[in-house]
């Protein structure tokens, strides 16, 4: 039996996981670096081992430091959360020679589908569509070259041994791919330690859409349906909801039955998301790669299926069976979340690390704020800049966008930049609202941006214009009034002087009476 957990990461996915552990009556242990001494998942752990410096290399990917520590609190099991260490076999090796559980796949499934040239090549065997292009790394740029002419161009290069848009590039011309083959390549190499690239076939404004799954000890697997993940700024996505806008019963069924059959075939245990690319047009979808992982937006399909993913992941570890069937999943309203990050979206997304001054979330009917910090919180240059995930559900689209929109409205974060303003103006999107989405939605949404910038300056200038000729109007008016009423008031004088001289004149000329006559003389 697992009685106690190491969790081997930080941030909100520490905490999420903390949760899990707490409502199974598990004991859950914290890893720290230095730089994390006083963070959220620290303070919430039964135990907290601190495995070294700031940087990751020397504390979070320090694979000897954490079997160290969890040996060192008897812990029986080690959650990876995701990044990191997560998809690392050599991990999840190490760990299981260490007599100590990994809470997630077996390491042959985490060695095959942790690549994604082995995980075309997997898939292809199961029967999957893939995307077309290579199944095996390139060797060299001319090989490059005479695939990207095979297939036809546009082309991406992408890393085989990792995700998250690096060691990724879109090549549009022949005369693009040399750079984009030496950068890639370079890119893989620093962010994996390894090299190897492959090529597909780019589709044009294609959907990225997942398949949620979770298979047990006892051969049991089950999907929990799609999640829509189009919405990404570099290749990461950053809006994710469940169910699809595209999707129905049919194109979930379909893309469902080809993830399990994948999934079954590779022998999968745990958590774990089959990745699509899916034609909006056709509604045709091609496997693009598997995550061997939790991922960061499993909170959208726990709102809509009522499942809670990491329980699971927990209780499959132990060996226990899945606690439902495939007939008992059901979907339920609609989910989105936004992943809350400081960063500047007025500056490229760049980093915006600082000390959190001021912060205020609000909840409220069917809203669900996934965080990591808290007030005084530092938000750190070593680590990804995420603050929290904001979730919204509804009964329908329309009201979990309306939720989210509120939510996002009341969140407050000071101290440093955050992506919440780039959000308010997503979920106020009209293409957005509509669900025409793809992998391209976010430059098409900064260039709608910048348009109605550009419309409301120009607007702003005509205004201006209008409002100086108003003053100008008003002045030559007013300028005219006084020369008028100058005017008048000289003809005014002028009046009363004659009329006076001809009233004298008039004294003069009229006939005395006779008593005036008298008196006179």
């Amino acid at each position: 039996m697992i009685r106690k957990i190491l969790i081997a990461n930080r941030g909100e996915i520490a905490v999420r996981i903390i949760r899990a552990c707490r409502d199974l009556n598990i004991s859950p242990v914290a890893v720290y670096s230095e730089a994390d001494a006083t963070a959220v998942h620290v303070s919430l752990c039964d135990e907290a081992v601190c495995i070294g410096p700031a940087p990751s290399i020397q504390s979070y990917l320090d694979i000897a430091k954490i079997i160290a520590a969890a040996k060192k609190t008897n812990a029986d099991a080690i959650h990876p959360g995701y990044g990191f260490l997560a998809e690392n076999a050599d991990f999840a090796a190490s760990v299981n020679e260490a007599g100590l559980t990994f809470i997630g796949p077996g390491v042959e499934a985490m060695r095959v589908m942790g690549s994604k040239t082995s995980a075309r090549s997997a898939a292809l065997a199961a029967g999957v569509p893939i995307v077309p292009g290579t199944v095996e790394a390139l060797n060299s740029l001319v090989g490059a070259e005479v695939t990207a002419k095979r297939f036809g161009y546009p082309v991406m290069l992408k890393a085989s041994a990792g995700g998250g848009g690096k060691g990724m590039r879109l090549v549009t011309s022949p005369s693009e791919l040399r750079s984009a083959f030496d950068n890639a390549k370079s890119e893989a190499a620093s962010a994996f330690g390894d090299s190897a690239i492959y090529l597909e076939k780019a589709i044009e404004r294609p959907r990225h859409i997942e398949i949620q799954i979770v298979a047990d000890t006892h051969g049991n697997v089950v999907h929990l349906g799609e999640r829509e993940c189009s919405i990404q700024r570099r290749h990461q996505k950053v809006v994710e909801e469940c169910p699809s806008p595209i999707s129905d019963a049919e194109l979930r069924g379909q893309m469902g039955a080809a993830a399990v059959k994948l999934t079954k075939a590779v022998n999968y245990v745990g958590a774990g998301t089959v990745e699509f690319l899916v034609a909006d047009a056709t509604r045709e979808f091609y496997f693009l790669e598997m995550n061997t992982r939790l991922q960061v937006e499993h909170p959208v399909t726990e709102l809509v299926t009522g499942i809670d993913i990491v329980r699971e992941q927990i209780t499959v570890a132990d060996g226990a069976p899945l606690s439902f069937t495939q007939e008992q999943v059901q979907w339920t309203g609609h989910a989105i979340e936004c992943r809350v990050y400081a960063e500047d979206p007025d500056n490229n997304f760049f980093p915006s690390p600082g000390k959190i001054n001021h912060l205020r979330v609000r909840n409220g009917p069917g809203i669900r704020d996934d965080s990591g910090v808290r007030l005084n919180s530092e938000v750190s240059i070593h680590y990804d800049p995420m603050i929290s995930k904001l979730a919204a559900w509804g009964r329908t689209r329309e009201e979990a966008i309306g939720r989210l929109r509120r939510a996002l409205d009341e969140y407050e974060v000071g101290g440093i930049k955050t992506t919440l303003p780039f959000f308010r103006g997503i979920v106020r999107d009209e293409e957005f609202i509509a669900g025409r989405l793809d992998t391209g939605f976010i430059v098409r949404f900064n260039q709608r941006r910048e348009t109605a910038r550009a419309s409301a300056s120009e607007r702003a200038g005509l205004q201006m214009q209008r409002d100086l000729a108003i003053i100008a109007a008003a002045l030559h008016y007013a300028r005219l009034q006084k020369e008028a009423s100058a005017q008048r008031a000289t003809l005014v004088s002028q009046s009363r002087w004659k009329i006076s001289g001809r009233a004298a004149l008039f004294d003069q000329k009229k006939p005395m009476s006779g008593r005036n006559r008298k008196l006179r003389k």
